[in-house]
Formats: C-alpha cells, structure tokens, sequence
C-alpha cells in the first residue's frame, strides 16, 4: 500500500489528464481517479507490469470509455412519431421511379432465356427456394443455381444498359 500511495502521488496528475480529457467534467475526472486507483489494488496483483506508466494511461483510458459507454451515460431523445417520415414514397416522383423500374424490370424479364426466366421468377418473385425450383421444374439443384446466378447478372445488366420510353 506504501508503493502504491507513491504511485499515487507520482502518477496522479497523468490519470486526472486522461479522465478530463474523456469526461470534460473536473469532478467526474477526480471520482475517476480514485476509482481507477482503487482498482490497482486488485490489477496490480493480477499483473505483471513491466512498464507502469503506459500501462496506467490504458488502464485509465479503458476505464473512462468503459464509463461512458455505461447505459446511464447513453442520452435519450424523445420524438414525435408524426414528425418522422414513413418508409412509403409519397412523392409523385418516386411513384414514377418505382413504376419506370418496374416496367424495366419485367422488359428485361423478356430478354432472359426461359429456363433463366422461369427461375428467377420463382426464386425472387414467388419466394422459392433452390430444391422447391428442383421440385417444380425438374432441373438439378446446380443448374437452377447457375440459372438464378446468370439470369440475376443478366437482369442487373439489362436494367442498367436499357433506357425504355
């Protein structure tokens, strides 16, 4: 405890730094200090330190974000629900955007191989899983992959390339 009280005295100031500089609050800084000293009691048993002084300002470091990251540390807003925006397009622009896209999308449907066709539909439109578009179409489970695989390529290259009016 002798050792300890002198580095207390050496190291005091170093600590108090580093609490200020995370807290932004002189109090809060000091109740820091004296927490992280009470707990080199019990970590100095535990550790081997070779070198105090930078093993002190990560202890002291630790220690403050620790602090911080408490839940009554963490601020709470309230809101008004009315005020957020809903995830609904309600705007004519997006409702123009989302029907040009969709208009694109089944044109470039158009332009996939059949068997190509047939499993993104399923997949992606009805839900579809790979051995449910085995079941259904007959095909083995690494074709319907590379069907899927392809048509999804082909459809994003489709959708970015082609401007229909």
């Amino acid at each position: 405890m002798q050792v300890l009280g002198e580095l207390y005295q050496r190291y005091m100031d170093l600590v108090y730094g580093v609490c200020l500089k995370y807290f932004k609050d002189s109090e809060k800084a000091k109740d820091g200090v004296m927490q992280i000293f009470e707990e080199l009691v019990v970590k100095l048993k535990k550790h081997e330190v070779d070198n105090f002084k930078g093993w002190l300002h990560i202890l002291a470091k630790n220690y403050c974000l620790m602090q911080l990251r408490t839940p009554k540390n963490l601020k709470t807003t309230e809101f008004k629900p009315e005020l957020m925006q809903n995830e609904e397009e309600v705007h004519l622009n997006g409702v123009l955007e989302k029907e040009e896209n969709l208009t694109k999308m089944e044109y470039c449907l158009g332009t996939l191989t059949d068997n190509q066709q047939k499993a993104i539909r399923l997949f992606y439109l009805d839900g579809k899983c790979y051995n449910e578009i085995v079941e259904i179409t007959g095909f083995e489970w690494n074709q319907i992959r590379s069907f899927i695989q392809n048509g999804r390529r082909n459809l994003k290259n489709c959708m970015e390339n082609k401007d229909i009016e």
